[in-house]
């Protein structure tokens, strides 16, 4: 029987424009070119063998998946995205080593195996199926080069040995000796282009090396958790689409929330949510020239068209991101359907806007000067948020059911006026400040009359509801309550009672049981590892300082053996859920690591006689924003918000 890879088996490589997984079997099994939203050339992922793929390994490993056995050692060089694996076979031992040059022109794929003992004979079989599996290329040699043709893509495989074609694989058999290398380069360009260069592997190598090795040294944290703060940071990194500075939620689509459920999303787009979030993190540690791309890019994707924000665009700034599906994949794991495409796009998501008002205002903090075009765009956008905060929305989870007035929406409103009147205050945004400051009293009024369960002692997930939602936990974090008011304190309680596994971890929302129906969906999800994250962030807040710790410590320990993170964890299985690797969880992670190194210095907050933070004393309710909680939030370039799923 097929053995199928987990979710946390796969290394991510890329070159800021596409990527591609790499399970610890030697298998690529995901790759779209010649960008993220690409249709895919290896698509095994969502299917099998047939729909794409490209294994190197030692021969004896070669044929299937039939057996058990991966790589002996698997990291990634240093602070960099080139991913190191290492086979060891009772006749000698290889590395093969994965990676894509960050480039200006065609992209590439390049894996060389270097023989380290011994003599082993490794076998390449590369089976190319564009068009997400679907498409049968034609493969010819020219000149001595391999290409794969089909429609208007070409694909060209470059190597020193043999290659040969098999019903539809390329294929070479090879020994490698100690002190030996032989290098695959795979190439797209249009089919109608001329051939592309043949590269020089060792040459990109070195270049990709000294790439993220510059960029990885530009990091300002050098806190305790700066190893997993880096990965975290260079995967970010990765999905970012350099042209533009569009960043992409993930670059996978269809990875299921659910194993054998339903509830499978493209995330290769760029939420204004997800984007800015990233954003925040990236200037959290030090990385303000991508934060200046993304303020272009917001620019040109919302352009003169405010009042018809989209919640997320194509890579480019596309608006048109109608979904369909695939039916001739099978879906990961049998998870259908495998969906292209994202439906949400159309939605009404009032929280977007206090996200992205947030990222603005931390790049001005972080010194990226407001510019006029910013400013205009800013203006426009605070002046319709004041005619729409009222109606109800899909919400931050992207629900498919009825529109609600969801809390976390209100208080997000609530941040973008409230930072708008920061802006305003700092001189950096010329804006009339008497009718925001006014609005920013309502709309929090209205919250914590509408939004409040006084009899359970916590923040709802909409007016009115029962439900609770984990992304009430973010209410101190933005600043919009004290993080000792008791309200707050209550909410998170209340998140870990009826929320949380005992470890810790954190589900969205009731998906199952009697409350069911939220989402319009059905089937269950696992835990949402960036809840988690804003657990440990609400923990700290609330003075439980080493129970933030802990539950961080625990949430390292899910990320896979090369520091990466998907979107949700099976608790049950044990096993890493939904689209990977996941922008979200990873700047969660740097969010939660730079906040707890924050609280646990002695200028953070008084400590106590073990030298962990206490809470200060009780604070009144109060419509004021918390001046200690957005200052906090400030330091740690707060803006670790929330995600949509669908």
């Amino acid at each position: 029987m097929k053995r199928l890879p987990r979710i946390e088996q796969y290394g991510l490589i890329g070159d800021m424009q596409t990527s591609a997984h790499v399970c610890d079997d030697g298998s690529i099994d995901w790759l779209c070119l010649p960008r993220f939203d690409s249709p895919a050339v290896f698509a095994s992922l969502l299917g099998t063998q047939k729909h794409g793929t490209w294994r190197i390994a030692p021969a004896a490993h070669a044929a299937d998946r039939s057996g058990s056995e991966v790589v002996a050692e698997r990291r990634y060089c240093g602070d960099s995205l080139v991913l190191e694996s290492v086979w060891r076979t009772p006749v000698g031992s290889v590395r093969v080593l994965d990676f894509m040059p960050p480039r200006d022109g065609a992209p590439q794929v390049i894996r060389i195996v270097e023989g380290l003992a011994g003599e082993v004979v490794m076998v390449s079989a590369m089976r190319p199926r564009p068009g997400y599996g679907s498409v049968s290329p034609w493969i010819h040699e020219v000149g001595g080069r391999m290409v794969a043709e089909a429609g208007a893509d070409a694909l060209w495989l470059d190597s020193c040995v043999p290659q040969v074609e098999k019903d539809g694989v390329v294929v070479s058999a090879f020994a490698v000796a100690a002190g030996q290398n032989v290098a695959f380069v795979l190439t797209w360009c249009p089919s109608h282009a001329a051939a592309p260069d043949v590269p020089d592997p060792e040459a990109a190598l070195a270049e990709t090396l000294t790439f993220w090795q510059d960029w990885t040294q530009e990091c300002t944290y050098h806190g305790p958790y700066r190893e997993p703060v880096v990965r975290s940071s260079i995967a970010l990194k990765a999905m970012t689409y350099g042209p533009s500075g569009g960043i992409v939620a993930a670059p996978t689509t269809s990875l299921p929330e659910e194993i054998g459920g339903s509830r499978n999303w493209d995330y290769r787009f760029t939420w204004l949510r997800d984007a800015s979030t990233t954003l925040a993190a990236l200037l959290g540690t030090g990385y303000r020239q991508e934060a200046q791309a993304w303020r272009r890019w917001l620019l040109r994707a919302v352009a003169g068209d405010p009042e018809n924000l989209q919640i997320m665009y194509g890579i480019t700034g596309e608006r048109d991101l109608r979904e369909r599906e695939l039916p001739w994949l099978p879906g990961y794991e049998g998870s259908t359907p495998v969906r292209i495409g994202n439906g949400a796009a159309d939605q009404l998501q009032l929280d977007v806007y206090g996200e992205v008002i947030e990222t603005l205002y931390l790049a001005h903090e972080s010194g990226v000067a407001h510019c006029a075009d910013t400013a205009m765009l800013h203006q426009r956008l605070i002046e319709h948020l004041a005619q729409r905060w009222q109606e109800p929305d899909e919400g931050i989870w992207e629900i498919r059911g009825a529109r609600r007035h969801f809390v976390h929406s209100k208080v997000m409103a609530w941040v973008a006026v409230d930072r708008t009147i920061r802006l305003a205050q700092a001189g950096a945004l010329d804006i009339d400040m008497a009718p925001l400051i006014e609005l920013r009293a309502t709309i929090h009024h209205e919250v914590c009359a509408k939004g409040f369960d006084p009899v359970r002692n916590t923040f709802t997930q909409s007016y009115g509801s029962q439900e609770l939602d984990a992304a009430t936990l973010l209410i101190p974090r933005v600043g919009f309550l004290p993080p000792d008011d008791p309200r707050v304190v209550g909410t998170v309680d209340a998140v870990r009672r009826e929320l949380s596994t005992p470890d810790g971890l954190v589900r969205r929302y009731p998906t199952i049981g009697e409350r069911t129906g939220v989402d319009g969906l059905t089937g269950d999800e696992g835990t949402f590892i960036l809840c988690s994250f804003w657990l440990v962030d609400a923990l700290a807040l609330t003075g439980r300082l080493d129970e933030a710790h802990a539950l961080f410590e625990r949430l390292l320990a899910l990320r896979n053996d090369v520091g990466l993170l998907a979107e949700e964890h099976d608790p049950v299985q044990q096993r890493q859920l939904g689209n990977f690797p996941q922008a979200f969880s990873h700047m969660g992670l740097i969010q939660s690591a730079r906040l707890l190194d924050l609280l646990s210095t002695p200028c953070a907050s008084r400590s106590s006689a073990a030298g962990r933070p206490v809470p200060p004393a009780r604070a009144q309710p109060s419509v004021q924003p918390s001046s200690r909680a957005v200052h906090l939030g400030q330091q740690a370039a707060d803006s670790t918000y929330a995600y949509a799923s669908s």
